[in-house]
């Protein structure tokens, strides 16, 4: 998996709160986009095939660690995503996914996954997802997206994950604005779903 190393933590409580900070080794490669919407594939980040390889590894081995940390919450789910898309999802296929992939937290050419704060269980496709309706502003990398992913995206299982990520922009497109921008495009893509 490319992510930095983990160089310390600590933990402390106060105020009946508890705390966590880490502490990661610098990354020198800069993020593919500066917001987490993209709006164009900097020249910078011409992204290889090796790019797309490393990417799927990354998320592949990801997928593999058992953890008790939630990125997404089944009641969540249940509650929210009827209500934002129209959906009622069925069973979900959980997995470990990253929790926040978009194209501030991925670097290129060369490729590292930033941001781990939000990582944990999700349900299957909801990285690829994520990633996918962060690109709709260009059509070349959102079909790249969907064409790479299209092996989880494309199933039943993967469908739960999209409308979960759709549900997310949805739900903070009042208050957040690049999910604001993002919003018709999700719109018009639960259409076609």
């Amino acid at each position: 998996m490319l992510r930095p190393r983990l160089l310390g933590l600590r933990d402390w409580s106060a105020d009946g709160w508890d705390y966590r900070a880490e502490h990661y080794e610098i990354v020198t490669t800069p993020p593919v986009a500066k917001s987490p919407v993209l709006h164009q594939l900097p020249h910078h980040a011409d992204l290889p095939d090796t790019w797309w390889q490393d990417l799927h590894q990354s998320l592949a081995h990801l997928a593999l660690v058992r953890t008790g940390r939630q990125a997404v919450r089944e009641q969540y789910i249940r509650r929210r995503v009827p209500e934002f898309t129209g959906f009622t999802p069925g069973e979900i296929t959980w997995t470990t996914a990253h929790g926040d992939l978009h194209w501030a937290n991925l670097t290129g050419p060369a490729l590292t996954l930033l941001d781990w704060e939000g990582w944990g269980t999700a349900p299957l496709g909801y990285d690829a997802a994520h990633l996918y309706l962060h690109s709709l502003p260009v059509p070349d990398v959102s079909e790249r997206v969907r064409k790479e992913f299209a092996h989880v995206l494309d199933t039943p299982d993967g469908r739960i994950g999209e409308l979960t990520a759709c549900t997310e922009i949805l739900q903070a497109a009042p208050r957040v604005p690049f999910y604001a921008e993002l919003a018709d495009g999700v719109r018009q893509h639960l259409s076609r779903l």
